[in-house]
């Protein structure tokens, strides 16, 4: 098994596996390194002739044969992917609408791909706390399992020193190791945050004070996929992570009042969707940093002005009743999450 990042060194060296099974929570992430991929081994001009794309959940395994099957035209490689690979779930079924193994079928055949086709599907975990799954452990020895998890250490600051000097901006050691403790670990936010950083900074050498000023600590994005979940319609995973941040020694009044401010911000996102203004004005107008405005805006979709405005005043109740009254902090705040998702 390899991560993403040593995928890239061997994508750069043009060292390339008959198949790739690749998993983890960023979609995004992984659909860009698949066409890091295509782009290396299709001709452009030809990608129609040489590209088939699968959705997971409908396809079935003659599909998938003959696609690998099929010589390419005027290309190097063929390239066959199958998106959304939810068969590859512990909790999912093997088979398919038609009662086919597919799993089962895809295990006896994937060593046995021709060498003018690479295979590869993916799996997106519901969470990021998810694991790899033991369905995704048994191709080991027959494909090449890639991980697209959160980055750490030295690996994380290496990958955030690329990111910078791609922008023609170098940093320095003790700045780009605050910059790796600041950011939540998880390469789009790195991207807009270096990106964020470097026109705020022009000419000049990025400081300690510029960081400090513009990035959004880690605790935003627990927050974000706490509330992320509820608007899902999913309480049992936002609780999860609720108590995740309590364990990691967070108290309830600090939580609440950073969920509070996330519904705030959000009433403000749908009130200004509402009157049509764009996600550039919005990002300016909240001070907003660009990518997180489009990925509130999105989640504002599953709730109206009418839903946030109740969900910030079930957080005041909450508050009050933290500060007045006797009772476990945890089950009150559990208590909220569920309350909001069922909201109507």
């Amino acid at each position: 098994m390899v991560n993403y990042l040593e995928l890239d060194d061997e994508i750069k060296k043009g060292k390339f596996k008959n198949s790739y099974i690749m998993f983890g929570f960023n979609e995004q992430l992984i659909k860009d390194y698949i066409k890091k991929i295509t782009n290396k081994l299709v001709n452009n001009d030809f990608i129609s002739l040489n590209y088939d794309v699968f959705d997971g959940s409908t396809v079935d395994f003659d599909s998938i044969y003959n696609a690998l099957e099929t010589v390419p035209f005027m290309s190097e490689k063929r390239v066959v992917v199958v998106y959304r690979a939810n068969f590859l779930g512990d909790n999912s079924k093997n088979f398919n609408k038609n009662g086919e193994d597919i799993l089962k079928r895809l295990e006896d055949y994937i060593t046995k791909i021709p060498e003018q086709s690479i295979f590869i599907m993916y799996y997106v975990f519901d969470n990021p706390r998810e694991k790899i799954t033991k369905k995704i452990r048994s191709f080991e020895k027959k494909a090449c399992i890639v991980e697209f998890s959160k980055l750490k250490g030295l690996g994380l600051q290496k990958k955030a020193k690329e990111i910078f000097e791609s922008k023609g901006k170098s940093i320095g050691k003790a700045e780009l190791s605050f910059f790796c403790s600041k950011v939540d670990d998880n390469i789009d936010i790195i991207i807009n945050e270096a990106e964020k950083l470097c026109c705020y900074a022009e000419d000049r050498d990025i400081t300690h004070d510029d960081i400090e000023l513009l990035c959004h600590p880690k605790e935003s994005n627990d927050i974000f996929n706490l509330v992320d979940f509820i608007s899902q319609s999913k309480p049992e995973k936002a609780i999860e992570i609720l108590n995740e941040i309590m364990f990691k020694g967070e108290k309830a009044s600090v939580i609440l009042y950073m969920i509070e401010r996330q519904f705030r911000i959000m009433l403000n996102l749908r009130i200004g969707m509402e009157k049509g203004k764009s996600k550039e004005a919005l990002s300016k107008e909240l001070r907003l940093n660009i990518y997180i405005c489009d990925k509130m805006m999105n989640q504002c979709k599953n709730f109206s002005v009418n839903k946030l405005v109740k969900a910030i005043d079930l957080c005041l109740s909450t508050e009050k009743e933290l500060k007045s009254l006797s009772g476990e902090a945890k089950f009150k705040m559990e208590l909220l999450i569920i309350n909001i998702a069922i909201l109507r």
